[in-house]
């Protein structure tokens, strides 16, 4: 009997998917009765993790076979950071829970701008806590909210020399969703967005509110919300398709800084897009490109939120379920908001 495992060290972004796999083998007479993933054991006793509350609605067997598992995770945590095991079981033996197993590390990416002390020409680099496991990682440059550059090195390709009301981010390609904070390259008071989810699932007919924080190094003369998938920005407030349902509660108290709220009320499935902000300042414009807030409407009866931890609303209904009926509907609902 033995295990092999694909990778002995995964470095993944915070919010991004992994798969986490290994090979197995036992004698051809011997039939595999148990299969499980564990990350915690005690005097040999293991914990399978499809099974942690940690991980509801996040964990999957992605493929399982009687010579190959894997374990994909989605919405990464930091707190998921750890070394994940296989263990399996046959009708006359159970393989054991010390052998080394994958050790994950899930890092966010940030800017790291060089050197900090004052000065008219700044570096700026893409930073990990680890070197991610894509082989080559593109890295995507923004600066206020607009793209800038891409680029195969962590290293933005030129020296520095900005504004104080200028700001920058960093992504890597594919995880556009997953970008850094805006930091500062001059000062601590330059424009940014930061918006409070990333990703958001509600009921078809219900409310929805979409949220940001921005700041605005000089008054902003005009600021709005749209969606991403139009050809030309568009003020929601004035699109036919969401007449009578946007409005933005907050806009009679807002300055150059603060929350700024998108309100969708009468939410249709074609609601489902991604919310961007932008605002305008006598100096800037905060650019269309910057990644927003992702809303998926769903017509199933049950909410279910993916920014959230569900574990209270999982005990409630799944692992004391008031009917059969309550389990699929939510069981549905946790693929169609995954």
């Amino acid at each position: 009997m033995n295990v092999t495992y694909t990778h002995q060290s995964i470095c993944a972004l915070k919010g991004s998917t992994v798969d986490i796999s290994c090979f197995y083998t036992h004698p051809s007479w011997q039939n595999v009765t148990e299969v499980s993933w564990f990350n915690k054991w005690e005097s040999g006793v293991t914990k399978d993790l499809s099974l942690n509350p940690e991980y509801a609605d996040r964990l999957e067997y992605h493929q399982q076979t009687d010579k190959d598992s894997t374990l994909r995770i989605t919405d990464l945590r930091e707190s998921d950071s750890t070394e994940y095991k296989f263990r399996f079981t046959t009708d006359e033996a159970r393989w054991g829970y010390s052998f080394p197993g994958t050790t994950l590390t899930v890092t966010g990416s940030q800017v790291e701008v060089t050197p900090k002390w004052s000065s008219e020409s700044k570096t700026l680099s893409c930073i990990t806590t680890c070197t991610l496991s894509n082989p080559n990682p593109i890295y995507i440059w923004y600066k206020n909210g607009q793209n800038l550059d891409e680029s195969n090195s962590p290293q933005y390709k030129d020296p520095v020399s900005s504004n104080y009301d200028d700001s920058y981010s960093c992504a890597v390609k594919g995880h556009e969703d997953l970008l850094s904070p805006a930091v500062c390259v001059q000062g601590q008071s330059c424009s940014r967005v930061t918006y409070t989810k990333r990703r958001i699932c509600v009921l078809k007919e219900s409310t929805v509110d979409i949220s940001c924080s921005y700041v605005g190094y000089y008054s902003t003369t005009s600021s709005f919300w749209f969606r991403s998938d139009k050809s030309t920005p568009e003020d929601l407030t004035t699109d036919p398709g969401y007449a009578g349902r946007v409005k933005y509660p907050d806009k009679e108290t807002r300055r150059n800084e603060g929350p700024f709220i998108l309100r969708i009320t009468d939410l249709r499935e074609e609601d489902s897009a991604e919310y961007r902000f932008t605002f305008k300042t006598n100096n800037i414009e905060w650019g269309h490109s910057f990644p927003g807030t992702t809303l998926t409407v769903t017509g199933n009866t049950t909410l279910y939120d993916t920014t959230v931890n569900h574990i209270e609303l999982q005990d409630k209904y799944i692992n004391h379920p008031v009917n059969t009926e309550v389990y699929v509907v939510l069981y549905i609902l946790f693929q169609v908001c995954r």
